[in-house]
């Protein structure tokens, strides 16, 4: 229990509980020795978010807010930045998002004629007055850059794999680290040479139509031709770019007899995952491991899963796993709740955080 000693401490704080997590709020609260401040949070008839009352004065405190990307997204996303704002004007000395799964984390690039969302959120969560996010795993490491404030993006890869290791009858002569897609390479890699095994690459794509139409950058499309007094003149007289080719998919590296383990991060829309065990069973595994930080597993995912080749699935809490798995028991979930407490330990005493990531490669 990383209790805080009362002596010791520069300012109070304050837990606050959203509504998103509270049994991973609760584990927290556990192993700090501090009770959670459990806020009066509501959806009203009209569908605005309502935060009726906060039991605690939080004027000249250190304020964490527990707060994860479940249920109802934009729900959970307004509650996080009330409670930011609540903080602020309740004189709060300073105010840290605790967001173990961070909202619109995967729209972090601009698409077609779009916007980055991810961006458009750093910057609401800034404005309502949050000081220092916590957060873990973020696939795409420039969200850090989105924010105006310190960001701790934590890896929870040293959980996965003391579990991997621990709890799944693992031969390590028989296994094999498959990363799911090539951008997830390096993730597989650094899992790889911890656990002591080989690698292979699945590379292709599952509904080449679908993902043909989505590259398309509706930004590259020419102007209306009455913006030219007369015809424009082409720059190019032969293509410079050659056109990207599709590819279904295909198995890079050898799984015969193997037990093997699928890398990802975020688990959400499965299908790429399910075809991706399917083959792998077509290639000569024996098992099938997927392994990712976060189980969004959204619609009707978990039942995918169950019908599928997957032996087991392994996620962390960072977001909540009941509903899922009561829909599909080859889900397992990895505590991850004293990565996030020793962290807000540490930000509270001012203490370095590079100890959290010690050993920890950067591809993780």
């Amino acid at each position: 229990m990383l209790r805080f000693s009362d002596e010791s401490r520069p300012h109070s704080f304050i837990l606050l509980e959203g509504s998103s997590h509270p049994e991973l709020s609760n584990r927290i609260a556990k192993r700090i020795g501090h009770p959670v401040t459990i806020v009066e949070a509501s959806i009203q008839d009209t569908g605005e978010t309502l935060i009726d009352h906060i039991p605690h004065s939080l004027n000249g405190k250190d304020v964490f807010i527990l707060q994860t990307a479940s249920g109802n997204i934009n729900d959970s996303l307004m509650e996080l930045l009330m409670l930011c704002y609540a903080s602020k004007t309740a004189g709060a000395r300073r105010i840290i998002g605790v967001v173990p799964c961070l909202h619109y984390a995967l729209q972090s690039k601009m698409r077609k004629r779009s916007s980055i969302p991810a961006k458009l959120v750093a910057s609401m969560m800034c404005k309502a007055g949050l000081t220092h996010l916590i957060t873990s795993d973020l696939r795409d490491r420039e969200v850090q850059g989105f924010f105006s404030v310190p960001v701790d993006n934590l890896r929870c890869s040293p959980f996965l794999i003391q579990y991997l290791s621990e709890q799944v009858n693992l031969i390590i002569s028989e296994s094999v680290v498959v990363a799911r897609n090539p951008n997830v390479t390096k993730r597989a890699s650094s899992y790889a040479e911890r656990l002591g095994t080989r690698i292979a690459v699945i590379h292709g794509h599952l509904n080449i139509m679908a993902e043909a139409h989505d590259m398309v950058d509706g930004r590259s499309s020419p102007p209306p031709i009455t913006l030219f007094a007369s015809p424009p003149k082409r720059i190019f007289s032969s293509r410079v770019v050659l056109d990207k080719q599709l590819l279904p998919l295909t198995l890079i590296g050898n799984v015969e007899g193997k037990t093997a383990i699928l890398i990802d991060d975020h688990l959400d829309e499965v299908d790429s995952v399910v075809a991706a065990a399917a083959l792998l069973r077509e290639k000569g595994a024996v098992r099938v491991i997927v392994v990712g930080t976060h189980g969004i597993m959204s619609a009707n995912s978990p039942e995918k899963l169950q019908a599928s080749l997957i032996d087991e699935i392994i996620v962390t809490n960072t977001l909540p796993q009941f509903e899922h798995q009561a829909k599909c028991d080859k889900i397992k979930v990895v505590d991850v709740s004293l990565l996030l407490s020793e962290a807000i330990r540490r930000i509270h005493f001012g203490e370095s955080m590079s100890y959290l990531f010690r050993n920890v490669p950067m591809e993780d």
